[in-house]
């Protein structure tokens, strides 16, 4: 890589980390709503693929961190993957020590960061000569993950049922397109289906608000007063490695560890699975409550880290509920990527080792010095000046002009529907992961049929 690739990359990196930093810190972001839109309008926009990973892996790292931080101060998940943690936290609080739940779980952050970098570049490695194999049977690869989450989702029977149908909507939408002429037949709709899909709970939520009856019978909460507990600053350069203690430095990077291995099972459900076997045996609530933050913040990053990199390594399909989530627009956002042509055909896995290093570093000195000195400044700032609803509209426009760029006015409507039916789903029940893993799957499943 040349001088000017590098100072890209860096200049990348600062951004992703500063961009996620205030977004992180934003309640109820949830990761794949504010990752994969901005990561594939880098994409379309033809952006050098060093400049895309670098930006990735420095915004996700900073996500990481930060969504700690409304956790702590107001038991609010500050993502989805955060969720798990809001319990451990309050106990944390309870006891006066909120500024404690935010230097367990940062720290955590950055052991699994430093834990799941090597670690996947190794496994993505030993992947590598199976690559073939595995894309060869990509399509049934993707059916029976979609069958996996399924099982693993709150309600199994409608995740199960949902399977083929969703994968009609999908692709008789796709039919529809080529039959009107508004797109070429050898051109495929990915990018909005996939933003529809994400935005489904917002719509949803959305379209409730239209119906006055459903309105007047929410409570009224008024304006929510959030206290913050003035703590004393960090002097120096802050070492995780000193926040935590033995124990807990051992439990995250085991966390990290085993997040790293598992990458294709759900995040969320490791995460509280680990989570709580490393620590139910502890008695003391205030030392139980540190030692399980600091290791599911650990497993959380290590899994989107892997989740991302393992796929894009050996094979250059998403093959996890990471890579087929937020980092989906790294595999594929045409015309510009595609699953025969994306980063993982563009850079080679040392190159790649080398971006996701800088961003992730960037984003670790940036971000976690940050949370440790000024967390208390920024969450002040952000709840006050940032509204929750500002977010939700920037990144719901943001959808808006790629189903556009996608296929047209009609396709605006096509996206809506599609994010319709997936807000109902997951209303009820069916996660995120079951869904793409159907748009992925739609072609080859249904073609079963012909």
């Amino acid at each position: 890589m040349d001088p000017v690739i590098i100072i890209q990359i860096v200049i990348a990196a600062i951004l992703g980390a500063g961009l996620y930093t205030l977004i992180g810190i934003a309640p109820g972001t949830d990761e794949t709503a504010v990752l994969a839109p901005v990561t594939i309008a880098l994409v379309l926009l033809d952006f050098s693929p060093y400049v895309i990973l670098a930006f990735f892996m420095s915004a996700i790292v900073a996500k990481k961190l930060t969504d700690s931080i409304p956790v702590a101060v107001a038991g609010i998940p500050g993502g989805v993957m955060s969720a798990p943690m809001v319990e451990h936290a309050m106990t944390l609080k309870e006891h006066g020590l909120p500024d404690q739940s935010i230097k367990k779980m940062s720290s955590g952050s950055v052991i699994g960061t430093l834990v799941a970098i090597p670690l996947s570049f190794i496994v993505g490695s030993l992947i590598i000569p199976h690559a073939d194999v595995i894309s060869e049977h990509s399509g049934l690869i993707f059916t029976l993950g979609a069958v996996f989450l399924a099982l693993l989702a709150k309600n199994k029977i409608l995740s199960l049922l949902i399977i083929i149908p969703f994968g009609i909507l999908l692709q008789g939408l796709q039919h529809l397109y080529w039959g009107l002429g508004v797109i070429p037949e050898d051109t495929t709709i990915f990018v909005s289906f996939f933003l529809g899909i994400t935005i489904g709970p917002i719509v949803i939520s959305l379209i409730e608000l239209i119906d006055k009856n459903h309105r007047d019978s929410l409570p009224f909460l008024g304006k929510k007063e959030i206290q913050i507990k003035n703590t004393k600053k960090e002097k120096g350069l802050p070492n995780p490695f000193k926040i935590l203690n033995k124990k807990e430095s051992g439990s995250s990077a085991l966390g990290s560890v085993i997040g790293t291995l598992t990458f294709f099972l759900t995040p969320v459900g490791m995460t509280v699975f680990i989570g709580e076997f490393t620590t139910r045996h502890i008695k003391d609530p205030v030392k139980r409550a540190s030692r399980a933050l600091a290791t599911m913040d650990g497993v959380t990053n290590a899994s989107y880290i892997s989740g991302t990199l393992i796929p894009l390594i050996a094979i250059g399909l998403p093959l996890s509920p990471m890579a087929i989530g937020p980092a989906a627009g790294l595999f594929n956002a045409p015309p510009e990527f595609t699953p025969e042509h994306n980063i993982h055909h563009l850079l080679t896995p040392v190159e790649m080792l080398i971006v996701s290093v800088i961003g992730a570093v960037i984003a670790l000195l940036i971000t976690y010095f940050i949370i440790i000195r000024y967390a208390q400044n920024i969450v002040r700032f952000v709840f006050k000046y940032i509204p929750h609803e500002a977010l939700i509209g920037l990144f719901a426009g943001l959808v808006v002009m790629l189903a556009y760029m996608d296929a047209g006015f009609l396709n605006i409507f096509g996206t809506l529907l599609v994010a319709f039916v997936a807000g109902l789903l997951y209303k009820n029940g069916v996660n995120y992961g079951v869904m793409f893993m159907v748009l992925y799957a739609a072609p080859w499943l249904l073609g079963l049929f012909g």
